[in-house]
């Protein structure tokens, strides 16, 4: 069930990022939502967005952020009670981690 929530709320999150033109800015930054550590520095990915590395830091907070808000809603309107929601999500990170 969270996996499809997962997928959900990052098609809604690319959705949002492309309609206020910054798709670019997404694509780019979509690999540090993952558990896995990206595979682009911070410093490398910042000139090939030409901005700086603080605001690509700041940029991927905001993302992560953005990202667990719609996906906790997804899994909020899937399973209803929010107490579960928090299990959920810990289940699903658990599983993104492994």
């Amino acid at each position: 069930m969270g996996v499809g929530a997962a997928g959900r709320a990052l098609a809604l999150l690319r959705a949002q990022f492309e309609s206020s033109g910054k798709l670019e800015l997404f694509d780019h930054l979509k690999v540090f939502l993952g558990g896995d550590k990206a595979t682009v520095p911070y410093r490398e990915l910042a000139g090939q967005l030409n901005m700086s590395e603080g605001a690509v830091k700041v940029a991927t907070h905001r993302l992560r952020r953005r990202y667990r808000d719609v996906l906790r809603d997804e899994i909020q309107q899937t399973i209803g009670e929010e107490e579960d929601v928090d299990d959920e999500l810990r289940q699903l990170f658990g599983t993104l981690s492994s």
